[in-house]
């Protein structure tokens, strides 16, 4: 098959961008969109030309470093797919597709199609995590957790922090992401001892990075590759009020 692209090429953050058009030819459905992606890099480089700048790693949908939306959309037209898991058979011979970064304040362009996404780290690193001394590593069964807290902290750790909720959101708010990492220690025994702290450090960090505030679109929902439900970010309200009444 063969494609038009348009891919939006950057040289640096304080630099302009625009869209580019390029030729993709001869490529395999069974193409990952990544590889089809190699391939027009390939050309470009046998030309002489710059290659394409994009951010990948694990290339299964594990890493979240793709940063890329496809015709207006973060990850693409699949539901619950990463760019790296979106194959070229979703696509038909002669489809004019574009290309595109992240677009959010709080995730500048490094170059072409990579953003700075180390915001979402911050916000892990403010609180998303357990500090307190557990002892050893006790039997499974020893500390009875109810299967329903189980399968719903299960469902929030799925989050890859990709930050495609961040990009799809017309505020640009991190909720959805930092929500999912909120819930997932509170429903769990081991999180619930810093809960109180945890909630007030980790949206107080959200709200420092530039994020924009959670207006109920869910848009979030709709793009992310993980299915993480907006149900979590109403248990990151009820983390903050119980915190501030705790105060």
């Amino acid at each position: 098959m063969d494609l038009t692209l348009y891919v939006w090429r950057q040289k640096g953050p304080d630099s302009r961008g625009r869209l580019e058009e390029y030729r993709a030819k001869n490529i395999s459905p069974d193409m990952s969109f990544l590889e089809m992606l190699d391939v027009v890099n390939e050309g470009l480089i046998k030309s002489g030309d710059e290659p394409i700048a994009f951010d990948n790693d694990c290339r299964e949908g594990i890493c979240g470093m793709c940063s890329q939306a496809v015709n207006g959309v973060p990850h693409g037209p699949q539901k619950k797919t990463t760019i790296c898991q979106l194959h070229m058979r979703h696509f038909r011979d002669g489809d004019t597709i574009y290309i595109e970064p992240w677009r959010a304040k709080a995730f500048p362009v490094i170059k072409d199609l990579i953003v700075d996404r180390s915001a979402l780290d911050r916000i892990m690193q403010s609180g998303g995590y357990v500090s307190v001394h557990t002892g050893g590593v006790p039997d499974a069964n020893t500390v009875a957790v109810p299967k329903s807290d189980a399968d719903a902290a299960m469902d929030a750790a799925e989050c890859i922090g990709c930050g495609a909720c961040v990009a799809a959101c017309p505020n640009g708010s991190a909720m959805l992401f930092t929500a999912a990492k909120v819930a997932h220690l509170a429903k769990l025994p081991q999180g619930q001892v810093e809960s109180s702290v945890r909630v007030c450090m980790m949206t107080d960090a959200m709200l420092n990075e530039g994020f924009g505030s959670c207006g109920n679109h869910y848009e979030c929902q709709a793009v992310c590759p993980k299915g993480i439900n907006v149900q979590f970010i109403a248990k990151l309200n009820r983390e903050f009020i119980k915190a501030q009444i705790k105060k």
